[in-house]
């Protein structure tokens, strides 16, 4: 795959540009004592970091730390308020609007959330760039658009709208779409956002084959250390607002600097090297306790693709079970199962013994009450403080006495630990009090079995090593199941009692943390290895 494109090919937006040289002492990009505040917050305080041509430069940092501002800064997209950003060797200060956009095209942008255009397929996303701003004839573009999607894997899809794609499709779709142009740097906003392990190996593959094939400079804003260990000839740490370092991945983890210490042991705490310590205080005993929720031979088509594939899966009570799998390999589809939104073809969902398959709607809606559900994204309603989000279920079905739903939400505040926020607004807190008060409104209701769904994605490894924790904590002292979807496997060996690894629609494995580890199939192997990483 390495010879297929040529190694020096000149940018199709400016065709007549010199590449910048492949030379250390002269960054493509510099920040040079950057200062920049919104309102009373400052993000960055007299930030200085240098992108060297022809490398990696991954920048981490705690979530809110600034990194996503100092992106759109080396696009031209924020203009500091203080210090000098550098693009191509020219001060941003000094060129005109029309000359950052001449410059802007020699760089290429794959965005965290795809920003692809729904009403477009495939081939016409990845040559949009082009379409629109060369002079190339449609037939050129199309044709290059397509060599690409071959490239990464894409063949068979140039005609597929957006929507038919999966999450990882979407990922290389949007990477085709950056480099179609010949960019010198391509900037990578959390490229693996939201993917499973080997998927965020497969677009780490396709980042590293785009920098040998293109001579490309990237620089990458990432929270996975996995992905930063594969990637990165430069990690820079960015805290308080500024780079408190810049070296190697090897460096990095060996710093001294308390919050890289802090950062490095939150990654750990929740990798695979912590496993074994989790593991030991579940798997003594075998579980004989009866499932509170059960799926058996269930299967699901949905069109012609078969989804569940004669799933057989117990919940054991009181204990903290976790779904992880690939993007579509079924996930989601066993807990809309689970919570009666789908009927399954075959096979009958068992929950506290009794069959919902056959349930109306009515009988439906009372077993639903032994559940809760914290949504990834905390979804609350942001014109309602804490205390009030906390309420609304208790209040929207006013079968509860407004003595007893102060109660209720008092100590539910009280006992996960934002009281002292109770009177602010969602926008007023952080992403993890969000977390807590999403959880809250959910615990209010008194539910036997607590669903997450997807709960560390888009998290720091500090903040994720809180939302394991808050999981833990809520399943031990209020005694309840948990089932969490997850794509972490880091994760999942932190906080689960059993795990269930799902591989296109069928248990891959299933068991304790020590027996999932254990198995000898390999695509549970490379699953797990490629969501590890030793920290020392």
């Amino acid at each position: 795959m390495a010879t297929e494109l040529a190694p020096q090919r000149k940018n199709l937006l400016v065709p007549d540009q010199e590449r910048w040289p492949l030379d250390p002492n002269r960054p493509v990009i510099e920040l040079d004592d950057v200062s920049i505040a919104f309102g009373d917050k400052q993000v960055l305080k007299g930030l200085s970091l240098k992108i060297l041509p022809g490398m990696t430069t991954v920048v981490v940092g705690r979530s809110g730390s600034g990194k996503s501002v100092l992106l759109k800064l080396m696009m031209g997209l924020l203009a500091p308020d203080s210090g000098r950003v550098l693009l191509f060797g020219r001060d941003l200060s000094e060129v005109s609007s029309v000359e950052v956009l001449e410059l802007r095209k020699r760089m290429g942008m794959l965005f965290q959330n795809y920003a692809l255009f729904d009403a477009l397929p495939v081939e016409e996303n990845v040559g949009f760039t082009l379409f629109q701003n060369s002079d190339m004839p449609r037939r050129d573009v199309t044709k290059l658009s397509h060599e690409l999607i071959r490239i990464l894997g894409l063949s068979g899809s140039e005609r597929l709208l957006p929507s038919e794609l999966s999450g990882g499709m979407k990922k290389r779709v949007s990477l085709a779409r950056a480099l179609v142009s010949n960019p010198e740097v391509v900037l990578f906003d959390e490229p693996t956002t939201g993917l499973d392990p080997i998927m965020i190996a497969q677009v780490d593959e396709m980042i590293a084959l785009a920098k040998d094939q293109y001579q490309i400079t990237s620089a990458i804003i990432s929270h996975d250390m996995a992905s930063t260990k594969r990637l990165a000839d430069k990690v820079a740490f960015l805290h308080d607002g500024k780079i408190i370092f810049e070296g190697t991945y090897d460096e990095f983890v060996a710093s001294t600097l308390p919050p890289i210490q802090l950062f490095v042991e939150g990654a750990q705490t929740s990798r695979l090297s912590r496993g074994a310590e989790i593991g030991s205080k579940v798997e003594s005993a075998p579980i004989t306790d009866t499932p509170v929720v059960e799926l058996v031979a269930v299967r699901k088509k949905f069109g012609g693709k078969e989804v569940l594939r004669g799933v057989d899966l117990p919940i054991y009570p009181k204990r903290t079970t976790v779904l992880i799998g690939a993007s579509g390999s079924g996930k989601s589809v066993i807990i809309k199962h689970i919570m009666g939104l789908f009927k399954p073809d075959a096979g009958e969902i068992r929950v506290f013994g009794e069959n919902i398959v056959p349930m109306k709607d009515l009988e439906l809606n009372v077993m639903r009450k032994h559940f809760g559900l914290v949504f990834q994204h905390a979804a609350l309603l942001d014109w309602l403080n804490v205390y009030e989000n906390v309420a609304f279920p208790l209040k929207e079905r006013r079968a509860t006495a407004p003595d007893e739903v102060r109660q209720r939400v008092t100590e539910i505040i009280e006992r996960l630990n934002i009281a002292d926020i109770m009177h602010r607004m969602p926008a007023e807190i952080s992403e993890g009090q969000k977390k807590r008060v999403g959880l809250a409104r959910a615990m209010v209701m008194k539910p036997e079995i607590m669903i997450y769904d997807e709960p560390t994605t888009g998290q720091d490894p500090l903040r994720t090593r809180d939302i394991d924790n808050m999981i833990q904590e809520t399943q031990e002292r209020f005694d309840i199941t948990s089932i969490v979807i997850s794509h972490d496997m880091a994760s999942t060996f932190r906080i689960a009692h059993m795990i269930a690894l799902l591989d296109r629609g069928e248990i891959a494995a299933y068991g304790t943390p020590a027996e999932v580890r254990a198995s000898a199939n390999p695509y549970v192997q490379r699953f797990i290895h490629a969501g590890s990483v030793e920290v020392h």
